[in-house]
């Protein structure tokens, strides 16, 4: 039975957070809130937990998961050939709702799909899951929906379709902004906007004026 905590509580918080932390390693899935919309999560180096996450959505092997981070630091041992304009970004945006794909390090031990040897990676300006992501380390997160319905902006809404595929739900009220985080890929030489969303194209300009666009 799914379990669910209420983070504007200060001891549920708590209480909450470790239970949630404990979830992770023993390799189940959690719901968190991010500054973007609700996502839900596992540990990135837990195959068969990453498996877990995809097939609660419904979603294939070839959409693979985003990874979250706590802190930019963490990049050091995830991503590989990492330019001066891919630090910059990180730099102007996280935490934010910027995420970035980048080749990832090959010696790693994480199957997130089929990633072609990249991997997209956000830290997120949420306290729930800045918390949580320090002390469980990175941690594969998509949006918290079934794949075809609309994210979630809430604890309820992402309940209602994952219910009990999920061992915690962390309910930190309803998200600040809906909107998904814009993707760059900055695996080239230029970075490329792959989606825009909440970092809009003129504001990822002014760090990368040669910026160009997928579309």
């Amino acid at each position: 039975m799914a379990r669910r905590y209420d983070c504007a509580d200060e001891v549920d918080r708590g209480h909450g957070l470790r239970e949630a932390a404990s979830a992770v390693r023993r390799g189940d899935l959690v719901v968190l809130p991010t500054d973007t919309v609700y996502g839900v999560g596992a540990d990135a180096f837990n195959a068969d937990a990453v498996a877990d996450l995809l097939a609660a959505k419904g979603r294939g092997r070839g959409v693979p998961s985003p990874v979250l981070v706590g802190s930019p630091t963490v990049l050091h041992g995830l991503v590989t050939d990492f330019s001066e304009l891919a630090w910059e970004l990180v730099d102007a945006f996280w935490p934010g709702a910027l995420t970035l794909v980048a080749r990832h390090q090959p010696s790693l031990n994480w199957d997130l799909g089929e990633t072609r040897g990249t991997v997209a990676v956000r830290m997120p300006l949420h306290p729930v899951a800045l918390e949580l992501l320090k002390d469980v380390g990175p941690m594969a997160v998509s949006s918290a929906n079934l794949t075809g319905r609309p994210a979630p902006s809430t604890c309820d809404e992402a309940r209602e379709m994952l219910a009990d595929s999920v061992a915690v739900y962390l309910d930190g009220g309803e998200t600040p902004d809906n909107v998904p985080s814009s993707i760059v890929d900055v695996t080239g030489e230029v970075p490329v906007l792959l989606r825009a969303g909440a970092v809009s194209e003129e504001e990822l300009r002014k760090v990368v004026p040669d910026l160009e666009s997928a579309h």
